[in-house]
């Protein structure tokens, strides 16, 4: 028998969707064995909240969680509070706190692998005055992680684009924040395809530039990153960055 949904009509009332579809999944599978994946899972709002676009986001707690339980089924890691649940475009750090403690305790709970975004969306867009208030910005997030249990991801900052001068601005930045961690992180590298405030991230418009600036801030840093998440829809770029990763260090795709 399929099962039912609860949909939400105009008017507030809910009532029962059955699928005609057929799943094509198991409900479950083995972790691969040649591959460390992640899924960078959305969240599910609470459809029937009373909220506006500036309001608080309105999270339904009981599926989003469902839903992390479902991907860790199959073996998959969990890529917590990322720019793929609306990080920095509705969901704000407030919320992105709640949501990493819930989902590490319930990654605890069932066994499952879970890293979670770190990054400086707390302050306000234009605040930053120098690089120490980005600084600041990170070690803040990135002990509340590591505090619940999480694993950081190291996410673009918008702020250190705006106000660092070159690659050395980054060197200083990612050097500080990356030795204060207690275990390895993820760096994640978001392109200006997907967020154009993002233009001439490491120091460089010009993606190579960038690419070389990365790899500095990595071997430099090499004993406390695990890998690298590169978005910049480009597939030869990251064959390239792959083959010149230090050895032990991970790319991500």
């Amino acid at each position: 028998m399929a099962e039912s949904v609860r949909l939400p009509r105009a008017g507030g009332e809910v009532y029962d969707y059955t699928p005609s579809g057929r799943f094509l999944y198991a409900e479950g599978g083995a972790p691969p064995r040649s591959r460390l994946p992640y899924a960078a899972v959305h969240v599910v709002a609470d459809s029937l909240a009373d909220t506006s676009p500036a309001s608080p986001a309105a999270i339904d707690w009981e599926h989003t969680l469902a839903f992390r339980r479902h991907i860790w089924k199959y073996g998959l890691g969990v890529a917590e509070a990322m720019d793929t649940a609306q990080r920095g475009m509705g969901l704000d750090w407030e919320a992105s706190k709640e949501l990493i403690r819930r989902s590490v305790a319930e990654a605890k709970a069932v066994g499952g692998r879970i890293v979670c975004g770190a990054q400086t969306d707390h302050i306000a867009p234009g605040s930053a005055r120098d690089l120490r208030d980005i600084e600041a910005a990170y070690e803040e997030q990135c002990e509340y992680v590591e505090k619940v249990g999480g694993q950081v991801v190291v996410m673009a900052s918008r702020e250190l684009a705006r106000i660092a001068r070159g690659p050395e601005d980054y060197a200083r930045v990612y050097g500080r924040v990356l030795s204060q961690l207690k275990q390895p992180a993820l760096i994640h590298w978001l392109g200006e395809a997907f967020d154009p405030a993002l233009r001439g991230y490491w120091g460089h418009v010009d993606l190579d530039g960038a690419m070389d600036s990365c790899l500095a801030v990595i071997k430099a840093n090499k004993e406390k990153v695990e890998g690298l998440k590169l978005s910049l829809l480009d597939q030869k770029r990251e064959i390239v960055m792959r083959a010149r990763l230090p050895e032990g260090v991970r790319m991500l795709t």
